[in-house]
């Protein structure tokens, strides 16, 4: 069934558009007082994104809250990590922690193989909201860039410097291009059941890609990117490419292959339009949201400017939105955005 509300997707190709389509990164997230309730509701963060029902109901909560363009399945990146044998937990304060992060190269032989059937949840999500939503607006699956996977699992938890990571990358590179490629062959297997099972679209996060060098970006980073999207089953679906961090290796990210680049905030977007043919998502800094409506407005209205009236550009924040954000004031920019792009 073909979605009703298109402008994300022609954006994404750059056709012909009445205005800038937007939808936010974590849009469905703690800031929303009807999200905060569902999550109680399930007991925990994992029991949340494996509880079908509610994992719907959370996903649809920006299009009635927000009136968003498209929505993003409520999910986590680290959810097919537990089908190769990764034991992980999410700690109120802390995020995730692994119980048996890669330490030595024998870690990596004794990864099992990806089954989609163990993700079975996230299939029936994306059929959940299609349903839920009528098809009003595309839905978007996801999933994590093969180094930030890498990261969290050797680092055992989210890191400020990735210490470990990068020794391990150092030291052992054969194996860790080793690990990298088997995350890909996962990711593969992963957003192929993500569109086979209706997602209109899939981003694949890099969040922590950025705290590379741009050798080592396009060394160990890009190539298994670049090798999930090749090999992607698809008609008309879209791939976005976020990476944060990405001023410093703008060159090597836009050979991906990807369909839409999604860039954070301390890149000015008029050079990523420069750079490349392909349609551009992003690039409000996040903190703009604790400002007045005014900034809020100036600040939208600069990156709209910036790109101009030609089709490609989905507006998005350089990274996800904050728990203490006020629903206000996410709503006011979906609404300026909407006023301001409109094409006459």
């Amino acid at each position: 069934m073909k979605v009703k509300n298109d402008l994300f997707l022609r954006a994404c190709y750059k056709e012909d558009i009445e205005r800038t389509p937007i939808w936010l990164m974590r849009q469905a997230g703690r800031y929303m007082p009807e999200y905060r309730a569902l999550r109680e509701k399930a007991g925990n963060f994992k029991a949340f994104y494996k509880n079908v029902d509610l994992a719907v109901q959370a996903s649809i909560l920006p299009k009635k809250i927000l009136d968003i363009d498209a929505t993003i399945i409520f999910s986590d990146i680290l959810t097919p990590l537990e089908s190769i044998g990764m034991d992980f937990d999410f700690r109120e304060g802390e995020g995730p922690v692994f119980n048996n992060p890669i330490r030595t190269k024998e870690d990596i032989k004794k990864l099992k193989p990806f089954k989609k059937e163990d993700v079975y949840y996230v299939g029936e999500i994306i059929k959940g909201i299609n349903q839920a939503l009528n098809r009003e607006i595309p839905t978007i699956g996801f999933c994590g860039a093969p180094f930030t996977l890498a990261a969290y699992m050797i680092e055992g938890k989210t890191s400020k410097e990735f210490k470990k990571t990068k020794i391990f990358m150092y030291e052992n590179p054969t194996e860790f291009q080793e690990l990298l490629d088997k995350l890909a062959d996962m990711l593969i297997e992963y957003l192929n059941f993500q569109i086979e099972s209706g997602a209109d679209a899939v981003q694949i996060f890099d969040s922590w890609a950025g705290y590379l060098t741009p050798d080592d970006y396009n060394k160990f980073a890009l190539p298994p990117i670049k090798k999930i999207i090749k090999n992607l089953k698809r008609d008309y679906q879209p791939v976005i490419h976020f990476t944060k961090g990405v001023a410093g290796f703008l060159d090597y990210m836009i050979d991906s292959g990807a369909d839409v680049y999604s860039v954070d905030w301390m890149i000015d977007i008029s050079v990523v339009k420069q750079k490349t043919d392909k349609a551009v998502q992003g690039n409000l800094d996040p903190i703009v949201l604790y400002a007045n409506e005014e900034v809020i407005k100036n600040e939208a209205k600069k990156i709209l400017d910036k790109w101009g009236k030609d089709s490609g550009h989905i507006f998005n924040l350089g990274h996800g939105l904050s728990p203490d954000m006020k629903v206000s004031k996410v709503k006011y920019l979906v609404d300026v955005v909407k006023e301001l792009s409109i094409r006459s």
